[in-house]
């Protein structure tokens, strides 16, 4: 029997608890996991080894690989060495000269130094994926740096109704106004070769949970990429959200998915995938998911302290009745 393939789109912290999610599903079923990931990053340690030395930022590339890391002592303990931070130095603590390592992730500047001696982001994500026994393959949804911009009404709390043009994934990121619209530079990148044919070989398409505006629509932005969903046999998934974030103040869940449905009107779903207590309303989702195609499945998927951060182990639990329904 052949490997369900599945095909999970994000970055940052969303992307890694569905791709820890997925992981727990491999017992039980056999799975082909790819992630395409977003690479507009330009804050932190990313936006400084961006703007230093060029190429594709790091970070979102590298909390992919180490969540989909495999479970060997030394591959864990690489994984813990990609997730070092380098806290400041004596000196700089002192109050001498800054730490020009201070910040970075260990991680990032090893992909950075691969990316730098192999050539080619491919072929050092999957050199890096292979220094930690991965289970998985990790893209970039480009292979060039993107960057990205949001019309915002209220950016600035002291003229709630003017709309401001905000600059940068970070700055996107951390708004304290209605985004309005939201685009990349450049608009049209190219999209990676690899990332499309995983799309076009792919049974599920996962997108989210995430940061809506930053790691989860800018997928849908690239046109080459946005083309090879929309035609794709796969079937899609969307894991909803718990809770809204700064950029995504004033949207409820059903508002989550009416902007997929915006930015990219082809798109058409099967699964929306919520927590049985964030939904709030399941009426009004399941209508949002309906106008897409998809039915609603709720499942109790979040930590049980209360903290709005997903289960990975109880969101695996619910991906493995959807994922494997046809096994």
């Amino acid at each position: 029997m052949n490997p369900i393939r599945v095909v999970a789109f994000g970055g940052g912290h969303g992307l890694s608890a569905s791709l820890r999610a997925l992981r727990r599903c491999v017992p039980e079923l056999d799975l082909d996991i790819t992630a395409v990931v977003t690479v507009g990053d330009d804050g932190g340690s990313s936006g400084r080894l961006r703007a230093e030395r060029g190429g594709l930022p790091p970070g979102d590339l590298r909390q992919a690989l180490v969540a989909l890391a495999g479970d060997h002592p030394a591959t864990r303990c690489s994984a813990a060495l990609f997730q070092h931070r380098f806290e400041a130095g004596l000196a700089h603590v002192a109050g001498g000269a800054a730490d020009s390592l201070a910040g970075h992730a260990v991680g990032n500047l090893l992909i950075c130094g691969l990316m730098e001696l192999l050539g080619d982001p491919v072929a050092a994500l999957e050199h890096a994926g292979a220094m930690l026994g991965a289970v998985g393959r990790v893209l970039p949804m480009s292979r060039q740096p993107v960057g990205i911009e949001a019309r915002v009404r209220g950016a600035d709390p002291a003229h709630p109704e003017e709309v401001r043009l905000v600059r940068g994934q970070h700055q996107v990121a951390v708004t304290s106004g209605w985004v309005e619209s939201l685009r990349l530079t450049p608009a049209a990148p190219a999209a990676c070769a690899e990332a499309l044919t995983a799309v076009g070989d792919a049974d599920w398409l996962i997108f989210g949970p995430g940061s809506w505006y930053t790691s989860v629509l800018p997928h849908l932005l690239v046109p080459g990429l946005a083309d090879a969903i929309v035609s794709s046999p796969a079937r899609r998934l969307v894991t909803l959200n718990l809770v809204a974030e700064k950029e995504t103040h004033g949207l409820s869940l059903a508002d989550h998915l009416d902007t997929l449905g915006r930015y990219l009107p082809e798109l058409k779903l099967d699964m929306v995938l919520a927590d049985s207590t964030a939904v709030g309303d399941p009426e009004a989702v399941s209508r949002a998911a309906e106008s897409l195609g998809a039915r609603l499945v709720l499942a109790p998927v979040a930590v049980p302290d209360g903290t709005p951060r997903h289960d990975p182990a109880a969101l695996g639990a619910a991906l493995v009745p959807v994922l494997g329904a046809d096994r």
